[in-house]
């Protein structure tokens, strides 16, 4: 992959994880949260196990993505329970109490923290431009979306938004160790583990699968 072609990858991942904000939260309704986040990730886990086994039916020759390794493990089962489990979960409830613009404002706390978590933790260089940054984005996050809270109440929705940018920055630190493996290969396996997980834990709760078409519908945005 090129540089530029690597840019457009970027962008254009950002720009489907952002769109996938409001469509998650057109579908919150009457669906539990735990429920809805397994859904998401299982349609995730599903849509990229059948992408990774179609190339590998197609491809001929040519250098094949890395393997991952028995040492890996230990890094990608935490980065599935905090980015696969906890985090969608957390924003599941967020979503359920906070407007989607406000919710996709506060998303961007997950890049501060993930760049937090590796100056602090991984002693990774954070230079003064990177730090300015940072702030830039909590400052505005914090002023657009603040106009948009409830008076009066205690904003439940944003902090468990904020606890899953937390969780994910964990998982991006922890996915960082192994990212020298196939890529495809990881986030499937981070999406089918954490939405299995999630929709049994919803099932042990009592919830009941939603229709046909919401499950369609999330599966689709994961």
């Amino acid at each position: 992959m090129t540089p530029s072609s690597g840019v457009w990858s970027a962008l254009v991942a950002a720009a489907l994880f952002g769109a996938s904000t409001p469509l998650a939260k057109s579908l919150t309704e009457g669906v539990a949260p735990v429920m809805l986040a397994g859904l998401l990730y299982a349609g995730s886990g599903l849509g990229l196990g059948l992408w990774l086994m179609l190339r590998r039916r197609v491809a001929r020759s040519g250098a094949a993505e890395a393997s991952l390794r028995r040492r890996d493990l230990p890094w990608l089962a935490g980065a599935v329970l905090f980015g696969g489990v906890l985090g969608p979960v957390l924003l599941m409830i967020g979503l359920a109490d906070t407007p989607a613009s406000s919710a996709s404002l506060l998303l961007n706390l997950e890049a501060v923290l993930t760049a937090l978590l590796a100056w602090v933790v991984f002693r990774e260089n954070v230079d003064l431009r990177i730090f300015l940054g940072m702030i830039a984005i909590v400052a505005g996050g914090v002023i657009l979306s603040v106009g948009e809270a409830p008076a009066g109440a205690f904003p439940w929705g944003s902090i468990a938004i904020a606890g899953a940018c937390g969780c994910w920055a964990i998982d991006n630190n922890l996915t960082r160790v192994v990212s020298g493996g196939d890529p495809v290969q990881i986030a499937a396996i981070k999406g089918g583990v954490a939405g299995a997980i999630n929709i049994a834990i919803a099932l042990s709760l009592g919830f009941n699968l939603p229709p046909a078409g919401i499950i369609a519908a999330a599966g689709a945005v994961g």
